[in-house]
């Protein structure tokens, strides 16, 4: 008798506690669910963090929602910005903030406003607004001063821009691309501000269409000064640009393949006309109160080509040469 109502009891505990783990279980799945679609974009990124490359130096990768970067102290701005961008973050969802401030997540501090001001360069982004139109949050850290670099007014609103038009396009045209950019920090780079905030002379990017069949890289660098022309003028391989910054781009590739896109460059394999998304772009248009300090004057780079022609680049280095013909 007493062991059928023990047996009874045990059950009906056994019972009991099942049921209550498995409501709580079914409350927590609303919660874990909204919270992984508040970290993550919503498309699904490549667990790989192919966009994440490595640097000679031991930094903690900085995470916000839109882009990862690690944080140059010495020169006050990012060594690299990375980010993945697709076809469906092209589209407008939200407007810029414009409010530019320190960014939390960098212990040392970040640059300032008082950095910037009077300075007679724009706050230039890295990881454009417009890249990060989908989200509240990240059109809002995109602001962070961490995603700022000093720029020549009329090549952040200029060339600059153009070459992050042609980006987004491309992340419609082939769905979905990685995206690393930032500026050449060397040592010896006039600063701005109290906190002393390098002037890059030179900014890159370097993209890749991991999609399909027709994989491919290409990187760019580009003049801190206003330019002219076709952005293609300005492509060049991704080893250049690594020898450039020292950084090495997209290593989680195997290394057969990426040595492979990393040196060359098919100017023919990427479509250059601008395709615009279905629901517009939060605008890219920085109203700055400052003006340029000084552009200099563009001349044709004095550089001779492997083919034995002079080179068409302009630039504006005292030197006459160009980045790639530097003596």
């Amino acid at each position: 008798m007493y062991k059928k109502i023990g047996l009874f009891i045990f059950i009906a505990i056994v019972g009991i506690l099942t049921y209550g783990y498995c409501s709580m279980g079914k409350k927590n799945v609303p919660a874990i669910r909204e919270s992984k679609e508040f970290l993550n974009p919503p498309d699904s990124l490549d667990p790989l963090e192919v966009e994440i490359p490595k640097i000679a130096q031991k930094l903690p990768v900085i995470r916000h929602i839109g882009y990862a970067f690690q944080y140059a102290e010495a020169h006050e701005q990012a060594y690299w910005i990375g980010y993945e961008l697709t076809k469906l973050e092209t589209e407008k969802a939200y407007d810029r903030t414009d409010n530019f401030i320190p960014d939390p997540m960098v212990s040392t501090g970040s640059a300032t406003q008082a950095d910037y001001s009077a300075s007679g360069y724009d706050r230039g982004h890295l990881a454009p607004a417009a890249d990060m139109g989908w989200s509240q949050k990240a059109m809002e850290e995109s602001f962070y001063f961490s995603n700022m670099s000093p720029q020549v007014p009329s090549f952040n609103r200029g060339i600059w821009k153009r070459l992050e038009e042609q980006v987004r396009s491309w992340a419609i045209v082939y769905d979905s691309i990685y995206v690393v950019t930032g500026p050449v920090l060397t040592q010896g780079l006039p600063t701005i501000g109290p906190n002393k905030v390098s002037v890059p002379k030179y900014y890159y990017k370097v993209i890749l269409d991991n999609t399909g069949k027709d994989k491919k890289a290409i990187g760019f660098l580009m003049e801190n000064a206003a330019g002219k022309g076709a952005l293609s003028t300005y492509a060049v391989t991704v080893d250049r640009v690594e020898q450039a910054t020292g950084i090495d781009f997209f290593n989680k590739l195997p290394d057969g393949f990426e040595t492979k896109i990393e040196q060359e460059i098919c100017l023919p394999c990427w479509t250059w006309e601008i395709t615009k998304p279905a629901n517009g772009v939060a605008e890219e248009e920085d109203h700055e109160e400052n003006s340029p300090s000084s552009e200099g004057i563009k001349t044709q780079c004095k550089g001779i080509t492997k083919a034995g022609n002079r080179c068409s680049r302009m630039c504006s280095d005292g030197s006459g040469y160009c980045y790639q013909h530097q003596p």
